[in-house]
């Protein structure tokens, strides 16, 4: 047992490293349950329209991270060899990612937005109304477009900032913004304090601020701190980045931006399955994700751990020492999240009741947690082994490892339980979360084969 467990000083770089991820993941998610219980007061339609249009968002917020991170591999490791001219190139790459991507999904939404909300709509038992929840939608849809541009642009700051080790910023950063975009929420969803009550098109304006606000925040810190950022000094200077690191970054970051539009396109597809039992059981799984997404918050902020510290160690030659931390990494993921997957299924009763909806709603939603919470550490050990692969520069085995078994596994048997059986949408959801057991043995195999332990940056 000794083998996974550290001594003091590696548990205090680990919590150095994990806690202010872990804050700002905590409290976003958590705003982000107020939020969605604020929608909740207003009605199962409007909440069931803003759930549809975030898991749109969604795509495009794993785009760009999917985007950012293949650059941020080399960011870290650039990093771990104190090369200052490679981080600046690494950001510049970032940037030009980060606006393709915008681009690419402006247009999507405004071409097709209406038909991808229409998809997740069908009948079901408590006979609610499509016509409106489509309505409810398109008003969310069209202002979250504003949002796009700042949520980007400041995760490329914050991005690097974490890659390079400032984890607190990034934090202070993610806590005020979501202070503001509650605050707005309440201001503009109920109409409070003189402000007017606008529903569904209150939360979206109250979210675009708050994107702005982080956005300023990180921006306006990162440039003002040269001494602790001197990569930043100039990097606005000239458009230009090396060839070569392009083409690496490219043949790197390609697997992981295509896995990450894939896997959350596949996440969405999965849910327009779950919804063709009906427009409730949207609005069940919009409130067990939003509230499974709080307590998932462990082992999420442990995969961004894993990265940071292995791909820190790589890029500075420490091969060795790698392996070992990052075996102890992955136990204390899996033992954190035992334990938070107790708690959360101890509750996951009693938090739906808490939602203005229907009884069958608040049912779907209790039983939906507590398979999310029996998943919990088995997700925890496939979630850090994914970026273990990633902190090595294995990101095509990553998009194997990731994406094809979701696709190839996970959505066909979600398509044909959904359209080919009259299966309860519980036991559905039970069999698809199941058949991860095979991509844990398969990210237990990879870790322990060690084709990750790579220094990417030795030579450049």
């Amino acid at each position: 047992m000794r083998k996974y467990i550290g001594n003091r000083a590696f548990y205090r770089r680990l919590f150095t490293v994990m806690t202010p991820i872990l804050i700002q993941n905590i409290i976003t998610n958590f705003v982000s349950l107020l939020d969605n219980i604020m929608v909740g007061q207003v009605g199962t339609e409007p909440m069931s329209g803003v759930a549809i249009v975030n898991q749109l968002i969604f795509v495009f917020n794993l785009c760009i991270f999917g985007g950012l991170s293949g650059a941020g591999i080399f960011t870290a490791q650039f990093y771990g060899k104190n090369d200052r001219q490679g981080l600046r190139d690494t950001f510049r790459i970032k940037l030009y990612i980060s606006a393709i991507s915008i681009a690419v999904f402006l247009l999507l939404f405004f071409v097709k937005g209406s038909s991808l909300i229409s998809l997740f709509l069908h009948k079901g038992q408590e006979q609610l109304d499509l016509d409106a929840t489509l309505g409810y939608g398109i008003r969310y849809l069209h202002v979250m477009l504003i949002q796009m541009i700042p949520f980007a642009l400041s995760q490329v700051y914050a991005s690097t900032l974490r890659e390079t080790g400032e984890t607190v910023v990034p934090m202070k950063a993610g806590v005020a913004a979501v202070v503001v975009n509650l605050l707005f929420n309440y201001l503009l969803i109920f109409g409070k304090m003189g402000f007017p009550a606008m529903g569904v098109t209150g939360a979206a304006i109250a979210t675009v601020i708050a994107r702005f606000t982080e956005c300023l925040i990180v921006v306006f810190w990162t440039h003002a701190h040269h001494a602790r950022n001197p990569f930043m000094k100039e990097v606005y200077r000239s458009p230009k980045v090396p060839v070569r690191l392009v083409k690496q970054v490219t043949v790197m970051g390609t697997p992981l931006l295509v896995n990450e539009l894939l896997w959350s396109a596949g996440m969405t597809t999965l849910n327009q399955c779950y919804s063709v039992r009906g427009l409730e059981v949207v609005s069940a799984l919009n409130i067990s994700t939003t509230v499974a997404d709080l307590f998932f918050c462990a082992f999420l902020a442990m995969g961004t751990t894993v990265s940071i510290m292995v791909g820190q160690l790589l890029g500075a030659g420490k091969l060795e020492q790698a392996v070992d931390e990052n075996r102890k990494l992955i136990a204390f993921a899996v033992a954190l999240s035992a334990l938070v997957g107790a708690l959360m299924a101890a509750l996951a009763p009693l938090i739906p009741r808490i939602y203005h909806t229907t009884d069958r709603v608040k049912d779907l939603a209790a039983s939906l947690l507590i398979v999310s919470a029996a998943m919990m550490p088995i997700n925890a050990f496939i979630n850090s082994s994914y970026f273990t692969l990633r902190s090595g520069g294995k990101t095509l085995i990553t998009f194997f490892f990731d994406c094809v078994m979701l696709w190839g596994i996970n959505i066909p048997l979600a398509f044909f339980l959904s359209r080919y059986t009259s299966i309860p949408v519980v036991n559905m959801y039970i069999l698809v979360e199941g058949v991860n057991l095979i991509k844990l043995a398969v990210g237990f195999w990879l870790v322990k084969s060690k084709r990750w332990v790579n220094n990417l940056v030795s030579g450049s």
